[in-house]
Parts: C-alpha cells; structure tokens; sequence
C-alpha cells in the first residue's frame, strides 16, 4: 500500500497541475484526481444521501408528528367542548342543587317553626288540660257543696269527691298530688260527718204546731180546775165517811133525842163544805214564778199561741232552706217561751218542749262540712301555672 502525500505537500503539485492544465472538465477531474477525492466525494454523497433519507424520515415523522397533533388536537377540541357541555350541565346541575338546598333550607326551617310551634301547641293542650282538670274539678265540688247545702245530704258531695279522685288518678301528673291528698282528707272528712234527717225533723216540728193548741197557760181556769178536781174525791170520800157513821147508828138503834142534833150538825157541816169549795174557787192563791204569764188576757191567748205556732214554721222553713242557725234561734225562742207563758207541769207542756229540745240538739247536725282543703289546694295549683 503506497503511502499517501500530505496535503502541504500536495498543494504545490495541484497548483502546478492546474498552470499546466488550465481547462478540465469534472469528468477528467473524477478520472485524472486523486482516489481520496473521489472517497470524500463518494462519503459526500452518501453523507447527502444519509441526510436526504433522514430529512425524508424526519419529513415523514414531521407528518405523522403534525397528523397525530391535529388528531390529538381535534380530540382535545371535542372533549373541550364535551368539557363545556358538561360544565354548562354541571353549572345548570349546581344552579338545580344550590335552589334545591335553598328551598330545603326553608323547608327545614318551615319545619323546624312549624316544630316548635306543635312542641308549644302540645305543650299548651297539657298546660290547658292540667288548667281544665283544675276548673272541672273546682266547678264541680262547689256545684256538689251548694247541692249537698240544699238537700242537706253528704252524698253529693261524697260522689263529686270520688270522681275527682278518680279523674286525678287517671291524669298522672306530680303536680296535682297535693291536690290528691286533699281530696282524700276531705271526703274522710264527709264521710264521718253525722247529718240529720230533715224530713224527720220537719215531721217533728209539724206534731209540735199541732200540740200548741192543746198545752194550757198558766191563767188557763182549766189547769187549777183539773187540779182542784183530781184532790176533790179525797175530801168526798171523807164526808161520805163521816156521813156514813150517823145513818149506821140511826138504822142499828131506835131514833133518841140526840138523832135531829146529828142531822142538823151533818148537815150544818156538809154546808159549810159547800161554801168553802165555792169560795176556794172564786179566790185562788197561787206561787207564780213568771208574773207576766198571769198577765195575759185571755183574747190574747190566741195570739200568744199563733205567735209561737209561726215561730216553729219559720223554724221549719229555716230547716228546708238548711238556715240552721235561723232556725236554731227560733226554736231557742219557743223554748224560753214555753215556760214563761204556759203551765210546765202539764204533761204536753214537757211534750213540747222535749220536741223543740230534740229539734234544736239534731238541726246542729245539719250541715255538710265544705271541701276547703281540695279547694285551697286546687286555688293553689291554678294560680301557680
């Protein structure tokens, strides 16, 4: 293998060459020039070609490189504007959800007012109901008082007391206890309570009215004359005696001269009988404890007696109506009266006024203790709601 001249060397031979060879053509130039032109002419041109295949290769990975970018950027466009779409959905979605939450907010707060207004309605019907159970109850027991007040019986009132229990068991409720409490203490009270019968008393007072015309007054002749009569048979007896004696001798023995002296004597005797017997009936000495009775004429008489027959009416009147204390007074008087004005040592006299003693000690009885402690307790829970 020959050995290559350098170019310093070889560029003084060139220029020679080219001085005696002024015209060549390329052709001679490939065919006259040295052999490492035509290498670097050769690599030159596959160098050219390397990089016309790679501009090539590039060109066409450009093209792909542009297709796929405009695919990618169609695709990108049309998922922007599915991007938009759905945006624009979900802003329409968001306008829906916030109107949505918006109307579900007032609905909750509808709710939530229309919430506290049943919490403050049922608790008003409670409140309300507790109220109504207090009136009914206090109503009641006043309406059962005045009934027990007019009929003069406990058992009104004793039934208005029970139901109230009853109602108070079912209602359940802590505050009303006190009022429980009460009600049992007074219907204890009531049942214990001794009432006497009117229509007996009444019966009573009538049989007194009608014995007022049968007792005597102390300035009656007929008392002293019943009284003077009842000591009249001892003292006839005693006569008849003592007349006895002379007929029994005048019949046993013969008439003597003594015989017209015992007559006249017997009869002397029987005569002056006679006159002290009418005499002790024109003159009475009497023990008068109470003058004013003696003093009463005897057209009087019967208006002291219609006066005390209608101080008993009123007394039964007072009783009916239940004015016990009325009625009380009223027999108190007939009671002071009866001795003052009428003989006490009759009978019917002691009839009387052991019936106006009775009256006044059972008309006490009379009436219906009132339930105060149910209502003070009911006053008490009413007022403090």
């Amino acid at each position: 293998m020959s050995e290559l001249p350098s170019p310093l060397s070889a560029a003084p031979l060139a220029h020679e060459a080219t001085a005696q060879a002024p015209e060549a053509t390329p052709d001679a130039f490939f065919q006259q020039g040295p052999g490492w032109v035509r290498l670097a002419v050769l690599v030159l041109s596959m160098a050219a070609g390397g990089a016309g295949w790679l501009a090539w290769q590039t060109h066409k990975r450009v093209q792909g490189l542009e297709q796929e970018l405009v695919r990618r950027q169609q695709d990108s466009q049309g998922q922007a504007t599915e991007a938009r779409v759905a945006a624009k959905q979900a802003q329409e979605l968001a306008r829906e959800a916030a109107a949505r939450v918006t109307l579900l907010d007032t609905r909750l707060s509808e709710v939530a007012l229309q919430r506290s207004q049943v919490e403050d309605l049922i608790k008003t019907l409670n409140v309300s109901r507790d109220e109504n159970l207090v009136y009914d109850l206090e109503a009641g027991l006043r309406v059962a008082s005045q009934q027990a007040a007019l009929t003069g019986s406990a058992e009104p009132l004793i039934t208005a007391l029970q139901s109230a229990d009853e109602r108070l068991t079912r209602a359940k409720q802590p505050r009303l206890d006190n009022v429980r409490r009460a009600v049992a203490k007074d219907l204890d009270r009531v049942r214990a309570t001794r009432v006497a019968d009117i229509n007996a008393l009444t019966i009573r007072l009538d049989e007194a009215v009608r014995l007022v015309d049968e007792i005597p007054l102390i300035n009656q002749p007929e008392a002293v004359s019943k009284l003077s009569a009842t000591a009249s048979p001892a003292s006839n007896g005693k006569a008849s005696h003592g007349a006895s004696v002379p007929g029994n001798t005048a019949s046993g023995a013969a008439p003597s001269d003594d015989g017209w002296r015992s007559t006249v004597l017997s009869w002397t005797r029987g005569a002056a009988e006679s006159v002290w017997s009418e005499t002790r009936s024109l003159v009475r000495v009497t023990r008068i404890a109470q003058p004013e009775g003696m003093l009463i004429a005897p057209d009087q008489a019967f208006f002291l007696r219609e006066n005390v027959k209608l101080r008993l009416l009123n007394a039964r009147l007072a009783l009916l109506s239940r004015q016990t204390p009325q009625a009380a007074a009223d027999l108190r008087l007939v009671e002071r009266t009866l001795p003052r004005y009428f003989e006490a040592q009759s009978r019917k006299t002691q009839l009387l006024q052991s019936m106006v003693s009775d009256v006044i000690a059972q008309s006490q009885q009379t009436a219906v203790p009132r339930p105060d402690d149910t209502l003070a307790a009911l006053a008490a829970v009413a007022g403090g709601r």
